[in-house]
């Protein structure tokens, strides 16, 4: 196998052998490797024939992009039942093609060894610009779950998967598509902002709980709002209670999923400590997308997957959408016998979230005023991904030293490095704000945007700071999208992109001054100019 996608391939270059790094074997990676070859045949079958290409079509595409980002479907059945599905689409676009022996670039799949092997510059451009589709398509499925879709969104999947597979295209073809990739990455951001925020209405600054209840509980992970909302549902006066785990702590936060009284509070931390975390449960796991671990056969038969999810051996759950196995199997083991209190990392027993756009927005006057009267002196957007490597502690020793004049921002799962302590208030607001899950980094967005326009300046030109962690593809697609709205002084780690070649990096130094974070004291003097 070949793969250097996440954060955690193997020494900072890249997973081979056996299985990889995230547990992905070397079949699985083969598998991947021959979906996505597919998916660029199926993109070459567009061409000319947008006439015909179909809601279907744009389906698997988004779905098997979907299903190539890193721990979200490890089940090789499953990858090849997309490839039967992709298969069929392109048979609905050329159906002539299947009549001729002859490989005429119209439908022929991709040979991905090519891109793999290809000149280190080439291919650290087209390997941003496919690990950042797949986050633009992991947006693009959330925001199609609750109805809300665009088709410009889908023609430029088409085009990039196109880009992908032309083999005598340079530097000059691929660096603006690599661009283009932020710029569609943020129409999709907003697209599901207003989908989630449109079906649960806008988050609201929410106190979670860490402790659960004695009784029978279900755990929810992922990121899929919707899924959630099913099972509140379901489980409605059945005795259940639910707690959130990683990337769906936000959903506290939305009026439409907190009204729900047996939605009690949040168990664990990040994604990456669910072999510790979830062996220790007396209750079933509904994985709804990307955060998958291999699950260890002590609390196997506990797990359950559905939507693009899948492992080998788990029972998964389907379109209909029956959680009926998640709610026996909680009956069936009935939970803990008393409440059990699971603190986070820094000890804290309660965390907050629902500082998104319309929270923050709606306090802007007071935010400026603190800002101008030298109260705030600093923002610090401290966000991204959480994993395994050593280093991470990185990001809760800097958000520990912020001065008390300054304001941390947050979001997605990188902020359970450091989202249970308590930093105080500032100007009437705490010191610390979660925005929500990394799908809501549209929120962040906006906010730096607001708080340029009060100002009359770019958001280069703020006292903000922005200090990135990143792990898989939507943390790729995030940064181009900053990058495509001309955003500096980026710091990133805990490793930089093994994906990155020293030229396309030498690129984004020069014209966006992109740097690796160093220590919590360095960066600190360094943003601070101390």
């Amino acid at each position: 196998m070949f793969c250097f996608q996440c954060e955690q391939t193997a020494g900072c270059k890249a997973c081979a052998g056996n299985v990889g790094v995230c547990g992905k074997k070397a079949d699985t990676a083969e598998l991947q490797d021959k979906l996505t070859g597919a998916l660029i045949g199926l993109a070459r079958a567009t061409e000319g024939n947008e006439h015909v290409v179909s809601d279907s079509t744009a389906t698997v595409v988004v779905e098997g992009l979907f299903a190539t980002l890193t721990n979200v479907n490890f089940d090789n059945d499953a990858i090849l039942a997309i490839m039967d599905r992709v298969e069929l689409e392109k048979q609905k676009l050329v159906p002539e093609c299947y009549k001729c022996a002859s490989a005429c670039g119209r439908n022929n799949d991709y040979d991905m060894s090519k891109l793999w092997n290809a000149n280190e510059d080439i291919r650290s451009l087209k390997s941003l610009i496919l690990f950042g589709i797949r986050g633009v398509a992991a947006y693009a499925y959330h925001a199609a779950v609750l109805g809300y879709k665009d088709d410009s969104i889908h023609r430029f999947l088409y085009k990039a998967l196109f880009a992908i597979g032309m083999d005598d295209w340079g530097m000059d073809e691929l660096l603006p598509i690599v661009l283009e990739v932020g710029e569609v990455n943020l129409k999709c951001m907003a697209m599901l902002d207003k989908a989630n925020t449109e079906t649960f209405g806008h988050p609201e600054p929410t106190s979670v709980s860490l402790t659960v209840e004695k009784g029978p509980f279900i755990v929810i992970t992922g990121h899929d709002l919707y899924d959630l909302k099913l099972l509140l549902e379901q489980t409605e006066g059945k005795g259940i209670n639910i707690y959130t785990h990683g990337e769906m702590l936000p959903a506290h936060a939305y009026p439409e999923l907190k009204k729900y009284p047996h939605l009690k509070g949040n168990f664990g931390t990040a994604w990456q400590n669910q072999q510790k975390e979830f062996a220790v449960l007396a209750a079933p796991i509904l994985f709804t997308t990307n955060c998958l671990m291999p699950p260890k056969a002590s609390y196997a038969d506990r797990v359950f997957t559905t939507e693009v999810v899948g492992y080998p051996g788990m029972q998964h759950i389907g379109p209909d959408k029956d959680f009926t196995p998640i709610i026996e199997k909680a009956l069936e083991l009935g939970g803990f016998d008393k409440d059990t209190t699971f603190p986070g990392i820094n000890g804290g027993e309660t965390v907050m979230t629902g500082f998104a756009r319309n929270t923050v927005m709606s306090v802007a006057g007071t935010v400026i005023n603190a800002v101008k009267s030298g109260t705030i002196k600093h923002f610090f957007l401290v966000a991204g991904c959480d994993g395994a490597r050593p280093g991470r502690n990185y990001y809760t020793e800097f958000v520990k030293q912020t001065p008390k004049d300054t304001v941390v921002l947050t979001l997605a799962c990188g902020k359970y490095r450091f989202n249970d302590l308590d930093l105080g208030t500032i100007g009437g607001l705490p010191r610390l704000l979660d925005i929500g899950q990394c799908n809501d980094a549209y929120s962040a967005i906006q906010i730096a945007v607001a708080l340029a326009e009060a100002f009359g300046c770019g958001v280069n030109d703020l006292p903000l700071s922005m200090v990135l962690s990143w792990y898989e593809q939507k943390a790729v697609c995030i940064l181009l999208t900053l990058l495509h709205l001309g955003i500096k002084n980026i710091r990133l780690g805990p490793t930089l992109p093994a994906f990155v070649s020293p030229n396309v990096l030498n690129f984004l130094v020069e014209k966006f001054n992109i740097a690796p974070i160093t220590t919590p004291e360095e960066d600190l003097k360094a943003i601070l100019g101390e």
